[in-house]
C-alpha cells in the first residue's frame, strides 16, 4: 500500500463511493474538523485527565470515524451514527453534571492544562457542528441528523469535562465583570 497516490494533487478528492469532489468541499471540510477533533482527543489522551475519562474519550474517537462516514457519504441508506451513540454521550453528561456545582457565571477557557485542551476540543466540536450544519443548508437531507445532535451533545461533555478537570469546578476561569 502506497500513501501517495497523486490523486489529489489537483485538489480533488473522493467522497465515500467514489463521487470526486473539490478538497474545499463542505463534506470535505467538516470531516478534515472531525479528523483534527480526532487527533486532538490523541493530544488529550496524553494528557492527565479527570475521573479516568480516556477510556470514554477512545470510545468518542472510534464514534468519530462513524461521523466520518456519515458525513462523506452523501444520501447513505446506512447511518453509522445511531441514537446509541448520543445516548451514551447523554449518560455520561448526566453522571458529570452530578459532581460540579451549579454554573452561576460564565467561564473562560482555562484553568489546568487538561481543562484548557479540552475547551479546545470543545471549539473544535462547535466547528464541525456549523460546517455539519452548512452542508443541511446547501444540500438538504443528504446528511443523517444524528450527526448534529451527536456534536452538539459531544460539545457539552468536553465542557463539562473541562469543569471537573478544573478540580470539580473549584478552579474554573471566571469572567471579570
Amino acid at each position: 500500500m502506497t500513501i501517495s497516490t497523486g490523486t489529489g494533487d489537483g485538489g480533488q478528492t473522493c467522497l465515500t463511493g467514489g463521487k470526486r469532489v473539490s478538497k474545499n468541499s463542505l463534506r470535505v471540510c467538516a470531516y478534515g474538523t472531525i479528523d483534527e477533533l480526532n487527533s486532538l482527543i490523541g493530544v488529550i489522551l496524553a494528557e492527565t485527565k479527570p475521573d479516568n475519562i480516556s477510556d470514554s474519550l477512545r470510545q468518542i474517537q472510534n464514534d468519530l470515524f462513524n461521523l466520518g462516514t456519515d458525513i462523506s457519504t452523501p444520501g447513505t441508506s446506512q447511518p453509522m451514527v445511531m441514537t446509541s451513540h448520543i445516548e451514551r454521550l447523554e449518560k455520561w453528561i448526566e453522571q458529570v453534571s452530578k459532581k460540579l456545582p451549579v454554573l452561576r457565571e460564565f467561564i473562560l477557557p482555562g484553568g489546568s492544562r487538561s481543562a484548557a485542551w479540552l475547551h479546545l476540543a470543545r471549539t473544535v466540536v462547535r466547528r464541525a457542528e456549523r460546517e455539519v450544519v452548512a452542508i443541511c443548508a446547501e444540500e438538504g437531507d443528504t446528511i443523517n441528523k444524528l450527526c448534529l445532535t451527536y456534536l452538539n451533545r459531544l460539545s457539552d461533555l468536553f465542557f463539562l469535562w473541562a469543569r471537573l478537570a478544573n478540580d470539580s469546578g473549584q478552579n474554573d476561569v471566571t469572567r471579570s465583570a
